[in-house]
């Protein structure tokens, strides 16, 4: 019922920056937390940064300074800005939304299919 749609990934070089976007589509009463995280091959899905819907953000210590996560509500989308960039942060990114289906239902927690980053000289 709910999609999430990343994009925005590619080849960077050390040092340079990518903006990866995420829209939510489907039915949609709320979305609360957004959230993006990472995959590298052989090693367990991490989380890099999250938004509230009251546009509250935490990020891991790894990625501090260096990206910043930011948020659409009237498109359902958020952002991921990611400047400085390393060989280290090379994974597939996903996107993660807690959403609510009717005013009534509690939230659930939906995943996007992935988007490649990879920082290579």
């Amino acid at each position: 019922q709910v999609q999430l749609a990343e994009s925005g990934g590619g080849l960077v070089q050390p040092g340079g920056s990518l903006r990866l976007s995420c829209a939510a589509s489907g039915t949609i009463f709320r979305i609360y937390n957004m959230s993006w995280y990472r995959q590298a091959p052989g090693t367990p899905r991490r989380l890099v940064a999250s938004i509230s819907s009251g546009h509250w953000s935490n990020y891991a210590d790894s990625v501090k300074g260096r990206f910043t996560i930011s948020r659409d509500s009237a498109n359902n989308a958020i952002y991921l800005q990611m400047n400085s960039l390393q060989p280290e942060d090379t994974a597939i990114y996903y996107c993660v939304a807690d959403v609510s289906t009717t005013s009534l239902s509690p939230s659930t927690t939906f995943w996007g299919q992935g988007t490649q980053v990879t920082v290579s000289s």
